[in-house]
């Protein structure tokens, strides 16, 4: 069996605060195949972000990592035990090598008083052996395979000068020009109307196909996941609720939360429905529910059960598995 391109085990994530620890990624687990897209789903503060800056060891300093967290990098010369790595030069594999980032919002990862061009040639003679006349000829021809018109003139440019979309497809040609094994893109699209949104999901699809990468995809969005994903992991909490393949999960959801965030969706067949949003709010880190983390907002709470005993994933079928009380006694999630 082919070894997948990253794999993550038991992942929990707390930081350091004057309260004490807070648990903001509780035993996570996935693996991402080379050319697969996973979709990584749920509402802000769900420890999607968390969870995929975990991957090249981003967050803060004040970061502790549970005992059993692995992650395994499988590159061509050997696997990259992640989070074991800790001098800067070990860590460039997973920052800017191996894997590559497209933040939500561009305007903040370009540094204002550098051109892009100056931006993207420094990361390739930081990542690469090419020289600077080398990195500038790569850095347009990238440019231009994003779709940006005249790219030897707009290299020269500055952020500020580009527009959303632009910004957006200048991110995606820096992230892609050392040509990484891993893709990570944080709600790419969120800040883009939906003509642009379109246009970079496009964009994603074809470089996935062109290049055989994994990415990991970010958002709250199942509609841009239904578009883009092989297979989706459901976020909330800091836990995986429910995971499988984007037809499973989304036509036949298993978890009460999935099933919340799909009826939140606009109706293309009635317009005039009236959106039906997940009720109530996500709780604190430092209030974490017993049990069940979605207990306290789920239609279809137990009493004595969800708020007793913290569900494991259960296979529904296939891959498709769901961690709710509901699957392990044989019940179905209801609209």
């Amino acid at each position: 069996m082919t070894a997948p391109l990253i794999s993550v085990q038991n992942l929990t994530v707390q930081f350091k605060t004057d309260e004490g620890l807070i648990t903001t990624v509780d035993n996570v687990s996935f693996d991402i195949a080379p050319g697969e897209v996973l979709g990584l789903v749920g509402e802000s503060g769900s420890g999607k972000s968390v969870t995929a800056k975990s991957l090249m060891k981003l967050n803060a300093g004040n970061t502790v990592y549970g005992p059993e967290s692995r992650i395994t990098l499988n590159l061509d010369d050997g696997p990259v035990d992640v989070l074991s790595l800790r001098r800067a030069k070990e860590l460039n594999v997973v920052r800017g090598g191996a894997i590559s980032m497209i933040f939500q919002e561009p305007m903040a990862s370009f540094a204002p008083a550098i051109t892009v061009g100056d931006q993207m040639v420094e990361q390739l003679l930081l990542h690469s052996s090419m020289n600077k006349k080398q990195a500038r000829e790569l850095s347009i021809e990238m440019l231009d395979r994003v779709g940006i018109s005249e790219p030897s003139k707009r290299i020269d440019q500055y952020a500020f000068e580009f527009s959303g979309g632009m910004r957006q497809r200048a991110m995606i040609a820096m992230a892609l020009s050392t040509k990484p094994k891993l893709l990570i893109a944080d709600e790419p699209t969120t800040a883009l109307d939906v003509t642009i949104q379109a246009q970079v999901i496009e964009l994603m699809k074809d470089l996935v196909d062109e290049f055989g990468m994994g990415i990991l995809f970010i958002t709250h969005d199942l509609g841009v996941i239904a578009q883009t994903a092989d297979r989706v992991a459901v976020m909330y909490l800091g836990r995986v609720m429910e995971t499988g393949s984007v037809r499973e999960v989304i036509r036949t959801p298993a978890h009460p939360y999935t099933r919340g965030l799909l009826n939140a969706l606009p109706k293309l067949e009635d317009l005039d429905e009236p959106l039906t949003p997940v009720p109530g709010d996500i709780p604190s880190p430092l209030e974490r529910p017993q049990g069940c983390v979605f207990h306290t907002r789920c239609p279809q709470f137990v009493p004595g059960t969800c708020d007793a005993a913290r569900p494991e994933a259960v296979a529904v079928s296939g891959s498709h598995s769901a961690a709710c009380a509901l699957v392990e006694s044989g019940m179905e999630a209801v609209s």
